[in-house]
C-alpha cells in the first residue's frame, strides 16, 4: 500500500468526533409527505412541472432543469401534489417548493416498490453505453455532487472545449469532524461503489480513476483495496489525515501533485472530481434506472441518543430525521447542517431536507458559544493553516473596512471558506466571516458594473 500523500499548503489537525465511525447505515422508512425544494443544486433552480391536486409516481419528474447549470427533481414518494409555491428552507429563506402527499395506497405500493426494485440494465447493457448516454441517463436523474457543493454532475462530466480530463478522482476523504455518511457508505455498498467510478470514468473519457480515502478511515481502504485489486483502471489512494483534504482543489494537490491555477477550472489540472456518494448514485441511476431521490445523512452530537448514518429519502423535514436518532437532546444550543468548519446554522428544523444536506450536527451551548474575538497579536497563524496560501489577517481585514479592490487583489475570492484561519486564530478573530462579507460584497460590485455595461450598450 502506498504511502499516504497529502496537499503541500497549510492546513490543520481536528479533533476527529466520528461519534457515528462504527455505525451501519440505517434504513429510514418512506416518509408519507415531503417537500422538494426548487433551489436544492447549484445554478437556476428547477422549474416545477406539476400543480396543485396533480397525482405524482415515485420516481416522477416534478420539476425540469433550467438551463445548463440546472437539475432535474423527482418525487421520492407517490401522491398528491397538495401545494406549490413558497417555503422557508432549512436558513429561513424564501424558495419556491412542491408538497407531495401520500395516501396508504400510495404509501404500500411504493414500499414494495422500494423492497423489490429489480435492474433495468444488464452488465452487457451498460458495457454497451456510449459515454454520452451514460452523461444523459446522469442529467436525467437529477444527479449532483453530494460532497456539499451540489453542482450539477452532467456538467462537470462535460468540461468546456480545450479542457482534456486525465484522471477521475473519487472523493473519500471526509474531512471535516463529525461527518461519516461517506464511511459508511464505502463500507456497505464498495461494488457498487466501483461500478459507478468504472462509468464515470467511461464518461469522462479517461484512461484512469483513483478512490482517495483519508488514512483515519483503515477498514475502507481496506477493502476498497481489496476490490479494486489486479484493476488497470481503478485504483485506491491513502491520503493523510488533514483537513480540508476533502476539499476539491486540496485533493487534486494530494493526488496529482498539481495545483489549481488561481481562477481556473479545477479540470485545468487534469483531474475531475466526484464524491463517492455520487458514484454510487451514477450506479443506481444506470442500473436501476433510478434518480436521486435518498441519500445518507449523518446525524450526530456529543448529546445526540443514537447518532448514526441514515438512509432517508430527500424532502422529508429535519425534525424527522432528527427524531430517528432520539430527538433533538434538551441542551441543544444550534444545530448545524454539515460539518462544525463549513456548516451553516439551520433555523428552521420544519424545512425539508436537500439533496446536499450530508450531516446534521447538533451542539450544546458549550460548544456553540464562540470566545469572545480579543485584538490581533500578529502571530501569523491563519496565514500558517490557510491551504490556499492567503493572508485571512489582512484580507478580513480590508473586507471589514470595505477596501473591496484591494481585497480583491490580495485574491479574497480564492478563499474556500474552510475555516481553517477561525479555528487557527489564538485570538478568536472572525476572519471568515469578513472574507465572507467581502466575497459578497466583491460579487454585487462585479454584478452591478455588468449590468450597467449592458445598459451603456444598449444606448
Amino acid at each position: 500500500m502506498n504511502k499516504p500523500r497529502t496537499f503541500s499548503t497549510g492546513g490543520i489537525h481536528l479533533d476527529e468526533n466520528k461519534l457515528s465511525g462504527l455505525q451501519l447505515v440505517t434504513f429510514v422508512d418512506l416518509p408519507r409527505e415531503v417537500t422538494m425544494l426548487m433551489n436544492q443544486h447549484a445554478g437556476n433552480p428547477a422549474r416545477p412541472v406539476v400543480e396543485k391536486g396533480d397525482h405524482v409516481k415515485r420516481g416522477d419528474v416534478i420539476a425540469n432543469a433550467d438551463g445548463l447549470v440546472s437539475a432535474y427533481i423527482h418525487s421520492p414518494i407517490s401522491g398528491e401534489v397538495t401545494s406549490v409555491g413558497m417555503v422557508k428552507d432549512a436558513y429561513g429563506k424564501p424558495c419556491e417548493g412542491i408538497t407531495i402527499k401520500s395516501d396508504p395506497i400510495d404509501y404500500n405500493i411504493d414500499i414494495e416498490e422500494v423492497h423489490e426494485r429489480e435492474a433495468v440494465r444488464t452488465n452487457d447493457d451498460i458495457a454497451s453505453l456510449t459515454p454520452d448516454e451514460i452523461v444523459s441517463i446522469v442529467k436525467e436523474a437529477g444527479i449532483v455532487g453530494l460532497g456539499g457543493a451540489t453542482f450539477p454532475t452532467h456538467v462537470k462530466l462535460s468540461p468546456p472545449p480545450g479542457f482534456k480530463p486525465e484522471i477521475l478522482i473519487i472523493n473519500g476523504a471526509e474531512c471535516e469532524p463529525y461527518l461519516t455518511n461517506d464511511h459508511a457508505l464505502m463500507l456497505a455498498h464498495p461494488d457498487e461503489i466501483i461500478e459507478g467510478t468504472r462509468l464515470l470514468r467511461r464518461a469522462t473519457h479517461v484512461p484512469r480513476a483513483v478512490i482517495a480515502i483519508e488514512s483515519n478511515k483503515p477498514d475502507a481502504i481496506r477493502l476498497l483495496w481489496g476490490k479494486t485489486a489486479g484493476l488497470d483502471d481503478i485504483t485506491v489512494m491513502p491520503l493523510k489525515t488533514k483537513y480540508p483534504q476533502g476539499c476539491e482543489k486540496q485533493l487534486i494537490e494530494a493526488v496529482t501533485g498539481r495545483q489549481v491555477p488561481s481562477g481556473s477550472l479545477p479540470v485545468a489540472t487534469g483531474a475531475i472530481v466526484q464524491n463517492v456518494a455520487t458514484a454510487y448514485a451514477v450506479h443506481r441511476a444506470v442500473r436501476y434506472d433510478e434518480p436521486l431521490m435518498k441519500r445518507i445523512i449523518t446525524v450526530t452530537g456529543d448529546s445526540v441518543r443514537f447518532p448514526g448514518n441514515y438512509h432517508c429519502s430527500i424532502g422529508r423535514s429535519l425534525r424527522s430525521i432528527i427524531e430517528q436518532a432520539g430527538g433533538l437532546p434538551d441542551d441543544t444550543a444550534k444545530v448545524i447542517l454539515g460539518g462544525p468548519m463549513m456548516g451553516r446554522t439551520v433555523e428552521n428544523l420544519d424545512a425539508p431536507s436537500t439533496k446536499g444536506v450530508s450531516c446534521i450536527l447538533i451542539l450544546d451551548d458549550k460548544q456553540a458559544r464562540r470566545r469572545e474575538a480579543e485584538p490581533c497579536i500578529r502571530c501569523g497563524a491563519c496565514v500558517n493553516a490557510c491551504p490556499m496560501g492567503l493572508e485571512p489577517f489582512l484580507i478580513s481585514t480590508l473586507a471589514r473596512k470595505g477596501r473591496m479592490e484591494d481585497a480583491a487583489h490580495e485574491k479574497i475570492m480564492n478563499c474556500i471558506e474552510c475555516g481553517s484561519c477561525n479555528y487557527a486564530c489564538p485570538a478568536a478573530r472572525p476572519l471568515l466571516d469578513y472574507i465572507r462579507l467581502g466575497k459578497i460584497g466583491i460579487k454585487a460590485v462585479s454584478k452591478d458594473k455588468k449590468k450597467k455595461l449592458i445598459k451603456w450598450k444598449g444606448h
